[in-house]
């Protein structure tokens, strides 16, 4: 068995990408009881793909993704667009430094980005007018860089070869 630190991945598929991004809305926008202690989503897969094809998926996605998850938990437009699009900035510039590492420091590099995402909004809540929502909304973060290394075994089983491909 080839260890999957050396194992070649095939090209990927944007329709793995855009098939990702839609099951992640579809979790966000779940009716979950207490949404600040659930993991965003759409910010773990925004933040794979930000970090493992940086020239495939960016700020514009981001961007846009933001907005349709502003639009559909009907948040003030836009505080989801301006995280996403920071979270977007911050894992392809870091991207090349969390593919350095194993599974479990990248989940700390996440932890960080997620947490900044999650700043960027309370920030956007707090000027529009909300109150603070109680210390709870760190715990999502937390769980979205536990959640990493499966995410990330998950998004990339498409791309991985058979083992008999391999050892040709």
């Amino acid at each position: 068995m080839i260890p999957s630190s050396s194992q070649i991945l095939r090209p990927v598929r944007m329709s793995t990408v855009i098939g990702s991004f839609a099951i992640a809305l579809f979790l966000n926008y779940l009716p979950w009881p207490d949404l600040r202690l659930v993991p965003d989503f759409v910010a773990l897969v925004l933040a794979f793909w930000c970090v493992r094809q940086p020239r495939l998926v960016g700020l514009g996605v981001g961007w846009m993704l933001g907005l349709l998850t502003d639009a559909g938990n009907g948040v003030l437009l836009g505080q989801h667009a301006l995280a996403y699009s920071l979270l977007a900035f911050l894992s392809v510039w870091l991207s090349r430094r969390i593919l350095w590492f194993g599974p479990m420091l990248q989940s700390l590099h996440i932890a960080l980005i997620l947490l900044v995402t999650q700043a960027a909004v309370l920030v956007v809540r707090l000027a529009a007018g909300d109150p603070f929502p109680g210390w709870p909304i760190i715990i999502g973060p937390i769980f979205g860089a536990i959640l990493w290394p499966v995410a990330t075994w998950l998004l990339l089983l498409p791309q991985r070869r058979p083992e008999r491909e391999q050892a040709i």
